[in-house]
């Protein structure tokens, strides 16, 4: 033991010097960058009566000049936010609706120096608590500074909850960041329909449209039937992804290269790969606009789903027709190239309950309905998708209506048009 000691003594001293010779000076850590670092040019401003919320998000290389260090290497990604309160009340930004995991100064330094001691570190915690949002945000002053949240690439949505006495306020940002190519970025949503095609519908009729569309999704010819359509969700596209992402669901990546290579490093290695493309499903002959996932600890498992914009609108929002489904594994088959796919859960309904449990707690859930979508399929009678797992459903189509918010569980209206039924292995109904 003492000779394994002695031996790594040496290499133990070289890596301390070398952790020390990468510190730079104290006087690095300049307030007056934030004025020079140019990424507020990017900031969006939303109202809500007598309050005024700005955010803005830096890219990987504005944070490391304003920081004096590398935050985007440990997946930390600081996000600037700026509350001007003209109104009578005292309010309170909540950081941990921004993210639920936010970091502190203080963790982002120990973070950042490794657990150096001495005047490098001691100068880097004042810096990053001075850039730091503090409460509360008193009537007829602003406050700005910055919250420091979990890494997201591609996009990042920003939701700012600010509190006070009988009164709360929401603000979410959309903001896109370079690097990754996300799914629904080759969309262009304001061109998929000419203005003539887009249609108003009051719930009546948006009931009868929703019970007259196909059941399933499709192969690329359109020949072959594939996973059913058995969502709807109603909502702006900021809404939508404000939403999910309150609820830890996130984008997928677009499929090309960059993107196989790491799912093909995350199937064998077990590395965490957040953004794995979704495979592409056909609707309106063409595939997903766009995809949401929520991950657990590798690509293996997760909830997923698939949207599609139409012409429709329902109280001026779009909507969008989708499929929701559960992986549980990966499995090999003939029917997809590569030869190798996800294994859904049987009960499709299931996941199709899960979505609404979830979002929920999101507060931008305003109404809730099912209508007649693909059909029942019995568990002992199940069908098949397009690389032969077999689902079962009741045969309804869970519809979402979202809103901004915030929307109290108490608050969510049903829309009173079809009851769902479960179907239970061995009762008469799962036969």
């Amino acid at each position: 033991m003492l000779g394994m000691i002695q031996l790594l003594s040496p290499l133990l001293f070289v890596m301390v010097l070398a952790g020390c010779s990468a510190l730079k000076d104290p006087s690095a850590f300049n307030p007056g960058l934030i004025n020079e670092v140019r990424f507020r040019d990017r900031v969006q401003t939303k109202f809500d009566g007598d309050v005024r919320v700005s955010a803005a998000v830096p890219t990987a290389e504005e944070t490391r000049t304003l920081f004096n260090a590398d935050l985007t290497g440990k997946e930390i990604q600081p996000i600037w936010v700026k509350v001007e309160n003209h109104s009578d009340r005292t309010y309170y930004l909540v950081s941990s609706a921004t993210d639920p995991n936010y970091f502190s100064p203080l963790e982002v330094t120990y973070a950042m120096t490794g657990g150096f001691s001495g005047t490098y570190r001691t100068e880097m915690a004042d810096y990053y608590r001075s850039l730091t949002f503090r409460n509360p945000i008193v009537p007829h002053t602003a406050v700005s500074g910055f919250i420091f949240t979990n890494l997201d690439e591609g996009e990042k949505v920003v939701q700012v909850d600010l509190i006070a006495d009988e009164s709360i306020k929401f603000f979410t940002f959309f903001v896109q960041i370079p690097g990754m190519r996300v799914d629904y970025q080759q969309v262009d949503f304001d061109s998929l329909y000419p203005k003539e095609k887009i249609v108003e519908l009051n719930e009546e009729e948006l009931r009868r449209a929703l019970e007259k569309l196909p059941c399933c999704t499709t192969d690329k010819t359109g020949l072959e039937s594939g996973d059913p359509l058995n969502l709807v969700v109603i909502g702006e596209f900021q809404e939508i992804a404000a939403a999910f992402a309150r609820r830890g669901w996130l984008p997928a990546e677009e499929t090309y290269a960059t993107a196989v290579w790491k799912t093909i490093k995350s199937f064998f290695f077990g590395t965490l790969y957040r953004y794995s493309p979704v495979s592409p499903l056909y609707y309106f002959g063409r595939q997903q606009d766009l995809a949401r996932q929520k991950p657990r600890h590798d690509i293996h498992e997760r909830n997923h789903l698939r949207l599609w914009y139409t012409p429709m609108r329902y109280q001026g929002k779009p909507v969008f027709v989708g499929q929701i489904s559960r992986d549980i594994g990966v499995r090999f088959t003939m029917k997809a190239r590569p030869p190798v796919t996800h294994k859904i859960d049987p009960d499709i309904d299931e996941a199709r309950h899960a979505l609404v449990e979830d979002l929920l707690f999101s507060q931008m859930l305003a109404k809730v309905g099912f209508v007649k979508g693909v059909g029942p399929a019995r568990p002992s009678r199940p069908r098949e998708n397009l690389t032969g797992d077999p689902y079962f459903t009741d045969g309804y189509r869970l519809v979402l209506v979202l809103d901004q918010g915030p929307t109290a569980l108490d608050q969510v209206r049903s829309l009173d048009w079809e009851e769902p039924q479960t179907f239970h292995p061995g009762s008469s109904r799962g036969n």
